[in-house]
């Protein structure tokens, strides 16, 4: 009897990417949800460091922007799990 070796990769991975096409258009999606939420946190600054300025605590700032970042990461989860559909 011969044993196969375990560090070859089968005849059906082989040339594959381990996700499929789908998958991957979901992660790009997923990436393009975290930028915009990291865009819609930036700025509001003040040009004099000794004028506060209130823009600072805008509800794009403190709850719509994290929670777009945080809704990409879990985008992100699901485009990596998601099954692909098999062909038949």
């Amino acid at each position: 009897m011969t044993k196969k070796n375990q560090n070859q990769p089968t005849e059906e991975l082989h040339g594959r990417f381990p996700l499929a096409k789908e998958n991957y258009k979901l992660m790009l999606i997923g990436l393009l949800i975290i930028v915009v939420g990291f865009i819609l946190m930036i700025g509001g600054g003040s040009d004099d460091p000794n004028v506060f300025d209130e823009r600072i605590f805008s509800f794009r700032r403190i709850t719509l922007a994290p929670l777009m970042v945080l809704f990409g990461f879990i985008f992100q989860i699901y485009a990596i799990m998601k099954k692909p559909k098999t062909k038949k």
